[in-house]
């Protein structure tokens, strides 16, 4: 907690929502927010998401994609539906 007696800590993505093809379209955060995909985007690009980053993909398009750290059990794809 800071003086004003918020937390430092970044949210991170706790669950997930994703279309009939299995696409990701909306994230839930530890804070309880939800996002649709590109303001999930906007928000990771900006540095306020933890465990994420934005890459552009081959199609030239930028994506959501969860930082490697070894555990799949954290993956995007591995998270709860909502």
């Amino acid at each position: 907690m800071n003086e004003t007696g918020a937390s430092n800590e970044r949210e991170h993505f706790v669950a997930v929502q994703k279309n009939g093809d299995g696409d990701l379209t909306a994230f839930q955060t530890s804070a309880g927010r939800v996002l649709d995909y590109g303001t999930a985007l906007t928000e990771v690009q900006a540095g306020n998401i933890a465990g994420v980053n934005a890459f552009k993909g081959r199609d030239g398009e930028t994506y959501i994609r969860g930082d490697a750290d070894g555990d799949p059990t954290n993956n995007l794809d591995n998270l709860p539906i909502f």
